[in-house]
């Protein structure tokens, strides 16, 4: 066994054969995470002191990102004892992941490959998380990750899932799913969720169905918004056509500076037109004093990070 070493003196130990993020999760340490496989960044943590070796490739990673000493604790293993310059989340509460059964309430189709589905859960089932968080959707031998676009409070569970063509779960979602067919869903996963900070500006950047998990943040915030109070919050949902911006806010607690994005704008269009991350820049926020939140395309994730940082986002 060897033992990880966080910030704030936070450890644990961890077997040479697990991840780390699994050795983490093993004793009750939440670590932040999103896909498990390598591919995104959300596990990155700086090696401050030891060895690891990574058990997939690590295409989340620049090589920029791994001359300066990072790695993904999802496909990471120990080679000795470590300490990292990342923080436990545990005081969120994150819920354990669980897997219970679900019946489809709704369909309804909102844009021409965009559905909005909502699953209703067994009354005497308990099923909380984060707003921000998603769940894997099962049926049969398969299953597809869909962030939650709305909190807790409500009775069901929304989604808002695109129509990828060929795929075998959008067809069965597009094209054979029927009300009260049963569905197993596994979840909560990830740490896609907001954090208390005291920066000024809060930023949402999202494209596509990436606005779910930024709707069921902003919702969360507009029923307790004592968190938000004298800040500035801004959203930017890009997309290529109009039809692409098939959710608006409407918020009666919080005031949030909505910039609607095209990138393939007619003439009559009169929002904010390119990509998301250059509309940021163009609305001169002061970065230094700004926390951002995205989701989306890969594309304008990685975009964004680079971008926004070169600009003074820490």
């Amino acid at each position: 066994m060897f033992r990880i070493h966080l910030k704030n003196d936070i450890h644990f130990s961890c077997a040479p054969e697990d991840t780390i993020l699994n050795g983490a999760q093993k004793e009750n340490i939440s670590l932040d995470y999103s896909c498990k496989t390598g591919r995104c960044q959300s596990c990155k943590a700086k090696v401050v002191e030891g060895t690891s070796v990574a058990t997939l490739d690590e295409t989340g990673l620049s090589v920029e990102d791994q001359a300066r000493g990072y790695i993904l604790t999802c496909v990471r293993t120990p080679t000795s004892d470590l300490t990292l310059d990342i923080e436990d989340l545990s005081a969120y509460s994150l819920e354990q992941v669980k897997t219970i059964p679900s019946k489809i309430d709704s369909i309804t189709k909102i844009a021409s490959n965009v559905i909005e589905l909502h699953l209703r859960i067994p009354p005497n089932a308990s099923f909380r998380y984060l707003s921000g968080q998603y769940i894997n959707i099962i049926k049969g031998d398969y299953k597809r990750s869909y962030s939650i676009a709305n909190t807790s409070s409500a009775s069901n569970l929304v989604f808002f899932i695109k129509n990828y063509g060929g795929g075998r779960f959008s067809n069965y979602l597009f094209n054979e799913a029927k009300i009260n067919d049963l569905l197993r869903i596994e979840g909560p996963i990830g740490t896609f969720f907001y954090r208390n900070t005291p920066k000024k500006n809060i930023a949402f950047l999202a494209t596509g169905t990436g606005i779910a998990p930024v709707k069921a943040i902003l919702e969360q915030l507009d029923e307790n918004n004592s968190e938000v109070v004298g800040k500035n919050i801004f959203l930017f949902f890009g997309g290529r056509t109009e039809e692409d911006l098939f959710w608006k806010p409407n918020f009666k607690n919080i005031k949030v500076e909505y910039i609607p994005v095209l990138s393939r704008s007619t003439a009559d269009w009169e929002g904010a037109r390119g990509y998301v991350q250059d509309v940021v820049l163009s609305k001169a926020i002061d970065l230094s004093d700004s926390v951002v939140y995205a989701c989306g395309s890969e594309n304008m994730i990685q975009d964004s990070l680079a971008l926004l940082i070169k600009n003074g986002l820490s």
